[in-house]
């Protein structure tokens, strides 16, 4: 339970990170649509054909998409939402 916990921290700060980074005039240009392909991968129709196979790939595939997004910001717009 706790590495559920653990996941769920990470994948809250990363989409604080990301939210800040859309407002952001500065944002890369590969961000917006990065994100939109990343919401319709979550909620494809493959989920409800079989269900236990799509939470677990959400689970996993999803959150680390996020990270490498928020990994590949540039370093400006990480370190302003943080402060």
């Amino acid at each position: 339970m706790k590495k559920f916990a653990l996941l769920w921290k990470v994948v809250k700060g990363d989409l604080r990170v990301l939210s800040y980074a859309l407002r952001h005039p500065d944002r890369p240009g590969w961000l917006v649509p990065a994100i939109a392909l990343v919401t319709l991968y979550a909620i494809d129709p493959f989920n409800i054909a079989v269900p236990f196979v799509g939470i677990v790939d959400d689970g996993v595939l999803v959150p680390l998409a996020l990270h490498l997004m928020v990994r590949c910001l540039p370093t400006q717009l990480q370190r302003l939402h943080r402060r």
